[in-house]
């Protein structure tokens, strides 16, 4: 690389591999950036020849306590509830926050951030719509202004992510169903643009692959009620002898539970089904439903730990726990 005075953060942090973020804290000589992620910050400084200005430094570090929060769906029950656990975090690090609802609408997301980006914003936090190219989300980061994604994944995107174990969570779901003799299983819901419908399904795959099941029993749907009653209608047709489904989210289940109880079969005692995402109405069916958690405090909170700290790695993972109930 040319030594020149254009160098830039984001070049620094991509010749050392590590975050925009790492990078500031290394350059601030923070206590909170590892021996490893300053190593690899110096000898990037050293092949590009990057010049730290201090005094524009100082001055940026004064500009806003401002942190934009970007959310995917805000009618989504789990969507809100981490949209307000996120709020808390925040507000408990000393910082306000703008929250604003994209609508699973690439253009309403870009045309949101376009605005907020007039005003002096810290960070953005970011729940990508589906088909949110990398280049445009990389891009917003500056030396200003910090990102991170949360819940899903840009593929090709060098910001800090924070996501759920979405592979881990379906694998745990469909062992149990295969742990119970039921064998004959469906994937129910999502939508291939997004990543975490990739990772659930992978999760699924993987599980069924390691019992020698046949795993390429997928119904696609939009990722609500109305998508699991008509996956699930599908499904029925396609395989009058399905024993169990996982479904993408907690919501395309309850449309699925809806659709069986159309078809006279019962959750739990005809057909066993696992949701994801645990949300409040779950456990209070009628038959209660087994799905996936994800504490929504934990994501907020590591979220907010990169927001403080910088992330000298691109991803962090989640754990998630399966609940086990009557479907």
């Amino acid at each position: 690389m040319n030594k020149s005075n254009k160098v830039t953060v984001h070049d620094v942090a991509r010749v050392a591999g590590v975050s925009k973020s790492t990078v500031s804290l290394v350059l601030r000589q923070s206590d909170k950036a590892s021996d490893k992620a300053k190593q690899k910050v110096a000898a990037a400084i050293e092949q590009t020849g990057y010049v730290y200005n201090r005094e524009a430094a100082s001055m940026r570090s004064k500009s806003s306590n401002l942190i934009a929060i970007v959310i995917n769906d805000l009618t989504n029950p789990y969507s809100a509830k981490l949209a307000v656990a996120l709020e808390k975090q925040v507000r408990k690090l000393g910082f306000m926050s703008m929250m604003v609802n994209s609508g699973e609408c690439v253009k309403t997301q870009s045309d949101l951030v376009a605005e907020l980006s007039q005003y002096k914003i810290r960070a953005f936090i970011v729940v990508p719509a589906p088909n949110t190219k990398s280049n445009w989300l990389d891009a917003l980061e500056n030396d200003q202004t910090q990102v991170i994604c949360m819940m899903r994944q840009v593929e090709k995107s060098t910001v800090p992510c924070v996501l759920p174990s979405n592979k881990q969570g379906t694998y745990l779901a469909a062992k149990q169903l295969l742990s119970r003799g039921i064998t004959r299983l469906a994937f129910i819901g999502g939508d291939s643009s997004i990543s975490d419908y990739h990772q659930r399904l992978a999760g699924f795959q993987t599980a069924l692959n390691e019992a020698n099941q046949a795993s390429n029993n997928i119904f696609n749907s939009t990722t609500n009620r109305f998508g699991g009653r008509s996956a699930m209608a599908d499904c029925l047709t396609t395989m009058p002898n399905i024993e169990g489904v996982v479904c993408f989210n907690d919501i395309v289940a309850y449309g699925v539970i809806e659709q069986l109880n159309v078809a006279g079969l019962r959750p739990g005692q005809h057909i066993g089904v696992i949701g994801f995402d645990d949300l409040d109405d779950s456990e209070l069916m009628q038959v209660p439903l087994s799905t996936v958690r994800i504490d929504a405090d934990a994501v907020a909170k590591s979220v907010c730990e990169i927001l403080q700290n910088g992330s000298d790695g691109q991803f962090l993972e989640v754990p998630v726990e399966l609940i086990v109930r009557d479907s």
